[in-house]
């Protein structure tokens, strides 16, 4: 069955109260956060394949997103990217939708128009963005985890969790007028970004992953804490450790930005405290920075409260 560009499996699954996970990918998966999370969830939930993009030629340059050639039974197949779409269905619900987008590079309106389409059909409650940016913070600390909610309220706290808005303006993707869409069908929208340390850039990054899972389990029951990949990741930032002790430089860096990141969080829950005792004196950090982090924290736009383009 054709919806938009979409051509679905058929026949199409009857979901209950369906939920969207999405990512989009490059744009904010770096370390594969988003890509990973999606992976590990359809799997624990026994996802299957609903369809892909029929001509995916038609929004992406194949020069940027390269096909793969690879042999099948000693014949040689040629693997054409494309944005995928998975669903499983659950015994207490919601149904999920699992979005594995790629950013077009053409006719983007009509690519973000046909993912609305998708998401119409089915009657989604609830669309849920995933990714990761870099940032400027130190793999010594708990990742930061930055996002909104709406009104989606927390089974229980998670640690390092700030429930923020965007107040970035300026340059941004075309997969934004899906959020505008998404808005404007009033579909409960809510969005979760893991900050990775800039200097770090593994393909694959499992504390990412491990932090993502761990906000979301705090949001749905039925995604349970331990699906997190948590022993990859601390395995991953150890081995990051003892090359570190060989680079005297990027040691120092990291223990400016550890201050730096501990100033904030300080700050904040200082600010908070003040806050709920009707103060209305301004906290101030102490923290002194050498101009060698100013300039790497500005180069970055590294504060820590700062997503990128919505």
């Amino acid at each position: 069955m054709r919806i938009g560009a979409f051509e679905l499996n058929e026949p199409l699954p009857e979901l209950r109260d369906p939920h969207v996970f999405a990512m989009v990918r490059p744009w904010v998966d770096v370390g594969s956060v988003g890509t990973l999370t999606l992976n590990r969830l359809e799997r624990f939930m026994a996802s299957k394949e609903l369809g892909r993009l029929e001509r995916p030629g038609t929004f992406f340059d194949f020069t940027r997103y390269r096909p793969n050639m690879r042999l099948v039974d000693g014949k040689r197949e040629v693997k054409i990217p494309n944005s995928v779409i998975r669903y499983a269905i659950t015994d207490d619900g919601p149904d999920y939708l699992f979005l594995h987008l790629m950013e077009p590079h053409s006719n983007g309106e009509d690519y973000t128009d046909s993912i609305l389409e998708v998401v119409k059909h089915f009657n989604v409650k609830r669309y849920c963005r995933l990714g990761a940016m870099y940032d400027a913070v130190p793999h010594t600390r708990p990742l930061l985890v930055t996002g909104s909610l709406g009104d989606v309220t927390q089974n229980r706290p998670v640690a390092n969790f700030k429930v923020r808005q965007s107040t970035y303006q300026g340059p941004t993707t075309i997969m934004n007028l899906l959020s505008e869409g998404i808005e404007k069908a009033d579909i409960e929208s809510i969005n979760f970004m893991v900050h990775l340390p800039q200097y770090v850039q593994l393909e694959e990054d499992y504390a990412g992953t491990s932090r993502m899972i761990e906000v979301l389990s705090s949001v749905y029951n039925n995604i349970p804490a331990d699906l997190a990949p948590v022993r990859r990741g601390q395995r991953q930032y150890r081995e990051l450790n003892s090359t570190l002790d060989r680079n005297t430089e990027l040691k120092t860096l990291i223990q400016q930005m550890e201050a730096y990141y501990d100033a904030q969080l300080d700050s904040e829950d200082t600010t908070a405290a003040s806050s709920s005792s009707s103060s209305t004196e301004e906290p101030k950090s102490e923290t002194q920075l050498s101009p060698e982090i100013e300039k790497f924290l500005s180069e970055l736009g590294g504060q820590l409260d700062s997503d990128p383009e919505e």
